[in-house]
């Protein structure tokens, strides 16, 4: 039997690795992609929650409180844009809407914004929690 010129086993070893690599690195990807859904996950329950705390700390501020309303949709917003899970976007996005939805002008919508973001908030974060 006559024995495989080096160029031919070279090339084979070569062939095998790049399938040994492209393999792992499917796998590593998918690790990645997991890692990155429960970061955005985590994020987007963190944003709900700080959120309801510096509402609640702006009672006598409603322009500031209108802002960290504001800021709390844009940050979701983010999130849902670059969120990998669809359940995650949705969700996002429509906790989003209900904080901009929220319009702060006086003190009276302050105390109005204040009961409705600390009765929903808990529901708003389980809701984007439970879309992970």
């Amino acid at each position: 039997m006559r024995a495989l010129p080096r160029r031919t086993v070279s090339l084979a070893a070569s062939a095998l690795a790049a399938a040994l690599l492209t393999t792992g690195c499917a796998e590593i990807q998918e690790v990645s992609q997991g890692v990155d859904r429960a970061q955005q996950c985590i994020q987007a329950a963190g944003i709900v929650t700080d959120t309801m705390a510096k509402v609640a700390g702006l009672l006598n501020d409603p322009a500031g409180m209108e802002k960290a309303l504001n800021d709390g949709a844009a940050k979701l917003g983010d999130v849902a844009d670059k969120a990998a899970n669809t359940s995650l976007k949705e969700a996002a996005d429509g906790v989003a809407g209900s904080l901009e939805a929220i319009n702060v002008q006086n003190a009276n919508d302050a105390v109005d914004a204040a009961q409705k973001v600390a009765a929903d908030g808990v529901k708003w974060a389980e809701q984007l929690t439970s879309a992970c």
